[in-house]
């Protein structure tokens, strides 16, 4: 479904006396995601999470290597063709506020070219799968966070991608909206979509990820299912495997 192949980003980094220097946000990375699994991106901060998403959806450009996405055995060659197929969810998303969540959704099915009935039809289930329904009509800028949070994910499913790319979906929320976004995800992994996130909460990635990139300065350090990182590591849990592993650095 989606194959990263010794990727690389290249950045140039003003120093003192104007003296520049290149460094590698993501330093050769491979990664190999199957339809129907959920995969989760770990590291600590700066460690090139968001720059790694970025050049898996398409929003930003390697410097070398490249990424693969297939469908039905086909690879979808075009950026156009591929962001149909991909759901991506940036850190800094901004909303149009004075729109209702279901004025944004409609407008953003009109962009997709999708039938008039179909956005409606899409509408009611992600209402139902973010729990969306008590605000669904409101204004955007009236939305606590987590309700905020939920709209802009609404909006990477009114396409209906095989693919999500999510950068910290539950960063900040409350209980009840990060239980809305894991339950989707869980939700849509069972249906067979492939889900890609980046997340700090390590005990939400044990539960939830069927396998775990862990990566620092912009490398792989260690991956796998969580029960192969625990055994490999000799950890009770995956917050002690990503201790000793920076311990280690």
């Amino acid at each position: 479904m989606l194959i990263a192949d010794n990727l690389y980003k290249s950045f140039v980094k003003n120093e003192e006396r104007g003296k520049k220097t290149r460094f590698n946000a993501v330093n050769g990375i491979d990664i190999a995601v199957d339809e129907g699994e959920i995969v989760g991106v770990l590291g600590p901060n700066g460690a090139g999470k968001t720059t790694l998403l970025r050049m898996l959806g398409g929003l930003m450009k390697p410097t070398s290597g490249s990424v693969v996405i297939s469908k039905d055995g086909r690879e979808l060659t075009s950026l156009e063709e591929r962001k149909k197929h991909i759901g991506y969810l940036s850190g800094n998303t901004r909303l149009y506020g004075r729109l209702s969540v279901r004025e944004l959704l409609t407008v953003i099915g009109e962009l997709y070219e999708l039938p008039k009935s179909l956005i409606e039809k899409r509408i009611g289930r992600i209402s139902r799968l973010l729990s969306m329904e008590s605000f669904i009509d409101n204004r955007i800028e009236r939305l606590s966070t987590g309700q905020t949070q939920r709209a802009s994910i609404s909006r990477c499913l009114i396409h209906d991608p095989d693919i999500y790319i999510f950068d910290e979906p539950t960063l900040g929320l409350d209980i009840l909206s990060s239980q809305a976004i894991v339950d989707f995800m869980k939700n849509e992994r069972d249906a067979g979509k492939t889900v890609l996130y980046s997340t700090h909460y390590l005990e939400e990635a044990e539960f939830l990820c069927d396998r775990v990139f862990l990566i620092d300065k912009g490398s792989i350090v260690s991956a796998g299912s969580v029960e192969e990182l625990l055994a490999l590591h000799g950890a009770d849990s995956l917050r002690e495997v990503f201790r000793k592993l920076m311990e280690a650095a």
